[in-house]
């Protein structure tokens, strides 16, 4: 199957993600506007709201002004003073008109250099989301609603690919911590379930950081496996504090914490 530059899935199925994510995140917040958010510490569900809708505001700047290489001012002008619920429902709707008026090929400003397309944001945007919609759902305090296999698989490749992958490779100097005194590993990732996905990271003291997809390379030196919903919010670290670990884990603890601190520093 093929798809639009720098995704993984159709693009109507992640605009069909986005909107059921977004109408999920609004409603969750509403419930408890001042709940503690436990996965962003310091944050209210309110501050989550005014995020996302800083965040919508900003990528429909970008995805507008298609100027590749180029990203607007942080925090996007006119967003720090509205009302967080009204700024996230008017940054969304302009977002989706934007999304409608442009095709996913059509080039964006964006901070990942292999892909400076409209499509590069629509699938930031879809698994921007629906990460924060498991935050909002945290914050209530009930049930989190699953999160479809593909779109965790793709996100999961995101986060692997997209995020870490490449940031330690433009930027390796906030890896040297993590990875400086690596003896060089290998971690296997894996997905399983009726979708089911396998990624093959080697790390190493350059520091680098890589990814393949050759499930028959031999062991790793960790696996880590579950579903793919389970893999997504764990490596997002969004698993829920009262609830076991839904991912099974295999390998030293100091090789675990080597991957994870990697991860950590790609995503703040």
């Amino acid at each position: 199957m093929s798809h639009d530059a720098g995704t993984t899935l159709p693009i109507a199925r992640y605009l069909d993600c986005l909107a059921a994510d977004f109408e999920r995140l609004g409603a969750a917040a509403a419930q408890a506007p001042a709940a503690q958010v436990p996965s962003c510490p310091g944050w209210t569900a309110t501050d989550l709201v005014r995020h996302v809708g800083q965040v919508y505001a900003h990528k429909t700047q970008a995805i507008l002004a298609a100027a590749p290489g180029t990203e607007p001012e942080w925090p996007p002008k006119g967003t720090t003073d509205e009302e967080p619920f009204a700024l996230l429902n008017r940054t969304y709707t302009e977002l989706r008109a934007a999304l409608d008026a442009r095709g996913p090929e059509d080039p964006s400003g964006t901070w990942y250099a292999p892909d400076q397309t409209v499509g590069f944001w629509i699938r930031r945007m879809t698994q921007e989301t629906v990460i924060h919609r498991i935050d909002a759902e945290l914050a209530a305090g009930g049930p989190v609603t699953v999160v479809p296999d593909d779109l965790a698989i793709d996100g999961i490749d995101e986060l692997l690919n997209v995020f870490t992958a490449y940031a330690v490779t433009e930027w390796s100097d906030y890896f040297r911590e993590p990875l400086g005194a690596s003896p060089g590993r290998t971690y296997e990732v894996r997905a399983e379930g009726e979708k089911s996905a396998t990624w093959r990271i080697r790390t190493g003291p350059a520091p680098s950081f890589t990814v393949e997809t050759d499930a028959d390379a031999g062991p790793a030196d960790v696996t880590l496996s579950g579903t793919p919903e389970a893999l997504l919010r764990d490596l997002w670290n969004r698993e829920g504090t009262d609830e076991p670990s839904r991912v099974r884990v295999t390998g030293a603890p100091e090789a675990v914490e080597e991957l994870r601190a990697c991860l950590r520093i790609s995503t703040e």
